[in-house]
């Protein structure tokens, strides 16, 4: 009972989306899906278009393996527009953004949403590695700043790991965790610091794995083979790595490695090799396995 009224509180009816790619027009759908008034944003029609093509072809497989009914999904889809202009979530309640990982974007977006969104509005960012606190710093709210990290395919994956900044307000986070819940997430909630937890604890294992390999202890198939055998991990490390983006996962461990300051981070040479040689993984066709 508690929950429901902070949100109503705080008001959080419609939500805006800014980025159409993967992430944000996962995070669109499972809004829409919860009943949330959407408005998905990107800075080029051809982007929003397709963002919106890939929520239609995600319900029709839900309503295909029979997870929704076709009627839930068409009044999902009913609740999302689209907008190529940033002023189109001036009467949000709560935006997610979801674009690229470049802090000095999401600095200069954020300075943005703050001078065009109501002064209630809360801003959230799906960033993986960037600091919170460094995000708030670029608007006049730091109290209502706060990291929403859906896990990707966000329509699959259960956690949004809610990243607290040192000023976000104990009323803003109830309010996200109720959201998260209410779009049938589990939010686990943690304080800003690189990498977070999920990034903190899985990137140097992938590190790790990378460096197995590096000094020949064993192929990719059976490091791979014995992480998922014997720890019930579902993919391998270095296919995770791939379906990352090897260039992902080099940033990742930079962003450890500055911020804590500790060699324990320190990338091993051969993913900066890989990375370097465009063998970014799924994305550009090979990486530690060929697709």
């Amino acid at each position: 009972m508690g929950g429901s009224r902070v949100a109503r509180l705080m008001g959080i009816e419609k939500i805006a989306v800014l980025g159409a790619g993967q992430m944000g027009n996962g995070i669109a759908q499972v809004a829409a899906c919860a009943g949330y008034s959407v408005v998905m944003i990107d800075i080029k029609q051809e982007y929003v278009e397709a963002g919106l093509a890939a929520i239609e072809k995600s319900l029709a497989r839900l309503v295909a393996k029979e997870r929704m009914t076709q009627t839930d999904a068409d009044e999902a889809l009913a609740l999302v527009s689209v907008s190529t202009e940033k002023s189109a979530a001036a009467d949000a309640d709560l935006v997610v953004e979801a674009i690229p990982e470049i802090p000095e974007l999401k600095f200069s977006v954020f300075a943005e949403l703050d001078a065009i969104c109501k002064p209630e509005a809360i801003l959230a960012s799906n960033t993986s590695s960037i600091s919170i606190n460094e995000i708030a710093a670029a608007t006049n709210r730091p109290d209502k700043v706060i990291g929403m990290h859906f896990m990707n395919p966000v329509a699959i994956m259960r956690l949004v790991e809610i990243i607290n900044g040192s000023e976000t307000s104990e009323a803003v986070t109830a309010a996200v965790v109720e959201a998260s819940e209410r779009m049938g997430k589990t939010a686990l909630a943690c304080n800003d610091s690189p990498g977070f937890v999920s990034n903190r604890i899985l990137c140097p294992m992938i590190n790790e794995a990378i460096l197995t390999l590096q000094e020949g202890v064993a192929e990719p198939e059976a490091i791979d083979g014995i992480m998922k055998l014997g720890m019930n991990h579902p993919i391998g490390p270095l296919a995770l790595a791939d379906l990352i983006g090897n260039d992902t996962v080099l940033h990742i461990m930079n962003v450890l490695h500055e911020g804590l300051g500790d060699d324990k981070y320190a990338p091993a040479p051969l993913l900066i090799q890989m990375v370097e040689e465009g063998k970014l993984g799924r994305k550009s066709g090979s990486g530690f396995f060929d697709y």
